[in-house]
């Protein structure tokens, strides 16, 4: 039994012909089951705008103006796409019959071929197939980087391309095996955090313990006991002994974030611990030595709290040995795609749903989000479309960017029927999906509430109808 449209929605499928009747023919037979199809003239235009489309699956003529029986042109694009493109399954389509051809296009990384004119039946097998295949490869992949471990893993959050962070990360490189402390500074969710993991990764003190210690969450009364530790019977509800964090990150690193949060009494006390290494467990009057080295984190602003007397200067001037900016997302819109890649992956792993993606328009509109959260809400934001994607490709509606963003997007888009200067029942010329866009507005203008109505005066069914909706962004 042949699977219903539904389970094909999205699944982007790009036709490369220099036949505009056959393209429109193979969209019209395509989209009838529910994929979403681009048209593309030659393997030229396609090598400019194929990262941008995405595509699940490509068609591809073998033959074309300029060579229209030895399929070359085809042959070098298929080379071309085993070089830059692995990962999207292409079926080669020839008029002609002509076997050695067939035997070359495979060889060059065709999955399978189509001889034209093709019997639909015969297209959509084939079709899915090559798209049954390439998810089963998409889920042996992550499967095997599943098995690669966590060291794999934090190596690729890291991958960073903007300048700002490339800098960061060689300077990190140069201090990370000393024993300075560090003092890692930036707004909430940039990824302060990973990056004292990672430092104690590459120090000399990476086989000891990294002891990690949110002073926001620790009570006052409890802030010695916490750190330092305390005896039996030392106070009222000290029932057992308690081993401070100081002690725990003996051989390794302790890193204290949000610092700033500190209590003014008790700076005092952890500024001893850094001026001599020296402190007591709460009921001891032993003194014991600290042999950990200190990373701390805040997105506090330093100098208010010093001016405003919250924060001790002289604590400021221990804590800071090193001082790092983590820049916010904002500053560097080279790294979402890479930090977009890892997380689709981590959270497609961790619930089962491996190999997703997302459509060219919605990873647009990531890079064109402000990102106040910063690395924490894109990681917050893709979870949560990983969870409710039903498809492979995750399209600008499962990732309910804040409404301020898409009311942003919708007013920096241009007005098609605005642009292309439409009156009365006359069309300029227009591409297909120009076109076709402008037809759809029309109906939808003049059957506003009845969408079965509109969808009937396109000639078209209203399950149809709706996946062109989606399709243009007009739902």
């Amino acid at each position: 039994m042949s699977p219903s449209p539904s389970e094909h929605t999205q699944q982007h499928i790009v036709v490369i012909d220099d036949n505009r009747e056959l393209r429109m023919a193979v969209r019209f037979v395509l989209e009838d089951q529910g994929y979403r199809v681009s048209e593309l003239e030659n393997p030229v235009q396609a090598r400019d705008v194929l990262t941008a489309l995405q595509p699940d699956l490509i068609l591809l003529d073998m033959n074309f103006q300029l060579d229209t029986t030895s399929g070359e042109e085809g042959l070098r694009f298929l080379h071309y796409l085993q070089q830059h493109y692995t990962d999207i399954p292409v079926i080669a389509m020839t008029a002609w019959s002509n076997t050695q051809l067939v035997v070359q296009a495979m060889q060059a990384g065709a999955g399978d071929f189509v001889e034209k004119p093709w019997q639909n039946q015969r297209l959509l097998q084939v079709l899915q197939q090559q798209l049954k295949l390439s998810r089963l490869k998409a889920e042996n992949r992550a499967l095997i980087r599943q098995l690669d471990g966590q060291q794999n893993e934090s190596a690729s959050e890291l991958n960073w391309r903007s300048p700002a962070m490339c800098r960061l990360m060689q300077q990190l490189r140069t201090v990370a095996d000393t024993e300075a402390t560090v003092l890692l500074t930036g707004e909430n969710g940039t990824g302060k955090s990973q990056l004292a993991h990672w430092l104690h990764q590459h120090s000399g003190r990476s086989q000891g313990p990294l002891i990690s210690v949110n002073m926001a969450a620790i009570p006052e009364a409890l802030f010695e006991s916490e750190l330092f530790g305390h005896k039996k019977g030392a106070f009222t509800d000290a029932k057992e002994s308690r081993v401070g964090r100081f002690t725990l990150a003996t051989g390794g690193s302790l890193f204290l974030d949000e610092i700033a949060c500190l209590p003014l009494a008790q700076q005092a006390k952890l500024l001893r611990v850094l001026e001599t290494g020296e402190y007591e467990v709460v009921g001891s009057s032993q003194t014991q030595l600290s042999n950990a080295r200190l990373i701390s984190a805040t997105n506090a602003d330093f100098t208010a709290l010093i001016r405003q007397g919250l924060f001790r200067q002289d604590l400021y001037y221990r804590l800071n040995t090193l001082e790092f900016r983590i820049p916010p997302l904002r500053e560097r819109p080279e790294d979402i795609a890479p930090l977009t890649e890892h997380f689709l992956y981590k959270h497609g792993v961790r619930y089962h749903k491996p190999g997703l993606r997302l459509t060219a328009s919605a990873q647009q509109q990531l890079m064109q989000y402000a990102w106040p959260g910063n690395l924490r809400e894109l990681s917050h934001l893709l979870e949560r479309a990983v969870l409710l994607c039903q498809q492979s490709q995750i399209e600008l509606s499962d990732l309910h960017l804040p409404y301020q963003a898409q009311q942003q997007a919708a007013q920096s888009a241009p007005d098609d029927t605005a642009k292309l200067g439409m009156a009365g029942n006359e069309l300029p010329q227009l591409t297909l999906e120009q076109a076709e866009l402008q037809l759809i507005k029309r109906a939808l203008a003049q059957h506003p509430a009845n969408k079965q109505k509109a969808a009937d005066q396109l000639g078209i069914t209203k399950s149809s109808l709706y996946r062109r909706l989606e399709k243009y962004g007009l739902v």
